[in-house]
């Protein structure tokens, strides 16, 4: 199986870790810390030396209770590290939602949309043309495609998390996004799929799509897995010690990244690249 994005064909027999960069000054995970773009730029060629495959550039923090960022703020953030980020020789992805964003940077060469609302959002441009995320993707027919589960949004997903069977709720909905692509012309290698661990799910929910990953596999679809430094991640292991702060949760996403891959997924998008990579290269080993 391989993975079409713009300017790669990824191949997926062996499982990618997509290093996270985070260009915002609120993260629920570093802090802030790559803000500057010298900075950023340090952390992607850092994330290249310790193994990435992938380098996932954000903008705007999604974790629970973020509020939206204005279009020109993300815009000025993403497109600097974007361009320069394009020149390191892999395949670059943007964590984004907005059709703005999403154009631009693909004008720049990014190769990867990875969008938490899985191009459901719908823009309205400074001109007041409207401009649809999918319409924006349908326009770049060769990039590739990262379409998450989320329940309501950043704001409120966590107040009111999902009810019933998780599992089939969310393979429900990433069978009809999908399609909705296909239907538009994309190919399915260009589509990946992610279950939005965290993303209005309670801990038990994220834990029973871990476990019953295989049923959202049987889309015929690669998956992502996102269960770096997740508080459900925490939840967990923090007992009896206590709870863990984020940058204290490298191990327990370790061992969630690696039973996601043990479990199918093609992808894992995480913090501690190095870690992770030493990681697979032990499962590797016993397969």
């Amino acid at each position: 199986m391989h993975w079409m994005t713009s300017r790669f064909l990824i191949d997926l027999s062996q499982p990618k870790v997509m290093g996270i960069v985070n260009v915002t000054p609120d993260s629920f995970s570093d802090g802030g810390q790559n803000f500057v773009l010298s900075a950023a730029m340090r952390q992607c060629e850092q994330l290249i030396k310790d193994g990435a495959d992938i380098l996932d550039i954000g903008g705007e923090s999604t974790r629970p209770g973020a509020q939206a960022l204005p279009l020109e703020e993300e815009l000025s953030r993403v497109l600097p590290v974007v361009r320069e980020a394009v020149r390191l020789g892999v395949p670059i992805s943007v964590d984004t939602y907005k059709p703005q964003v999403m154009e631009a940077v693909l004008d720049l060469g990014a190769d990867i949309i990875n969008d938490v609302w899985a191009l459901r959002w719908n823009a309205t441009e400074l001109t007041a043309q409207s401009l649809s995320a999918l319409k924006v993707v349908a326009q770049h027919p060769n990039c590739g495609v990262c379409l998450m589960h989320m329940h309501l949004e950043p704001c409120t997903m966590q107040l009111r998390p999902m009810d019933g069977d998780v599992v089939q709720q969310v393979r429900l909905f990433l069978e009809l996004q999908s399609n909705l692509l296909i239907d538009l012309g994309l190919k399915k290698a260009q589509i990946m799929i992610d279950p939005g661990i965290g993303f209005g799910k309670t801990v038990a929910q994220n834990f029973a799509l871990l476990a019953r990953q295989k049923e959202l596999l049987s889309l015929g679809l690669p998956l992502l897995a996102g269960w770096s430094r997740k508080s459900s991640l925490a939840a967990v292991a923090g007992v009896p010690a206590g709870a863990l702060a984020p940058q204290e949760r490298m191990v327990a996403s370790v061992a969630a990244a690696l039973l996601s891959v043990d479990r199918g997924a093609s992808v894992v998008r995480v913090h501690d690249v190095l870690e992770t990579v030493q990681a697979l290269k032990v499962l590797s080993a016993i397969k």
